[in-house]
């Protein structure tokens, strides 16, 4: 999964990059308005955490442009404008939630699980291909409830064909998910970490084909 923070305060910057880095997610940082508002015009996003008082351009501002040019990626607000009338405005314009700084941090968390959930077209928690199932809160895979380890690339790579289990994904579509402005990600990486994945799967039941000239999609393999 994907997301742009968009926040000019550089520790609280810092901090939530930590945090959602940490959890796994690609994570891109602008620090202004006019800055975010073209990463959201050009690049795609599942998530975008949005300040409301940005320098250059106003967090409002950039919403209201997103949801102009169609933009479905979730919007979740931080900001410290607590009035009622500034969050019915956020909402109104098209974010899909809503946060006060100061805010807590697994509380945050929380939010941003569920907003990726949603953004995914998933209500449960939990999500089962095969003999795997998928933690959405805690983002972990187990099979037949024992724990699968995976590094945290595999991970994020397993998690977007996991969610489209039996569905062609785009190398393109994957790149995407998993990289930042600053990752270099190239196909042949994707490669390997598919040849990885393959392995760790297949005493599981299942494995990732190749769409030859497309992508790749989750299967299960016979008598998986």
């Amino acid at each position: 999964m994907r997301i742009l923070l968009v926040e000019d305060n550089k520790a609280l910057s810092e901090g939530l990059f930590a945090i959602l880095r940490g959890a796994g997610y690609a994570v891109d940082v602008v620090g202004d308005g006019a800055s975010a508002n073209a990463a959201a015009a050009a690049e795609t996003f599942d998530l975008v955490i949005l300040d409301l008082n940005l320098p250059e351009m106003d967090g409002l501002d950039v919403l209201r442009a997103m949801r102009a040019r169609q933009n479905k990626a979730a919007v979740l607000i931080l900001t410290a404008r607590g009035t009622q009338e500034e969050k019915v405005r956020g909402l109104d314009l098209g974010a899909d939630d809503y946060m006060i700084k100061p805010f807590d941090i697994s509380e945050f968390e929380a939010r941003v699980r569920v907003l990726l959930r949603r953004q995914a077209g998933l209500r449960a928690s939990l999500v089962t291909y095969g003999n795997v199932a998928l933690d959405l809160n805690s983002r972990t895979f187990s099979a037949n409830g024992a724990p699968i380890d995976i590094p945290a690339r595999e991970l994020g790579l397993l998690e977007t064909l996991f969610m489209r289990a039996g569905r062609v994904v785009a190398k393109e579509a994957i790149i995407q998910s998993l990289a930042a402005f600053d990752d270099d990600l190239s196909a042949n990486a994707i490669e390997q970490y598919v040849s990885r994945l393959r392995k760790r799967l297949a005493p599981h039941g299942l494995t990732v084909r190749t769409a030859r000239g497309i992508g790749y999609y989750l299967d299960k393999l016979a008598g998986g």
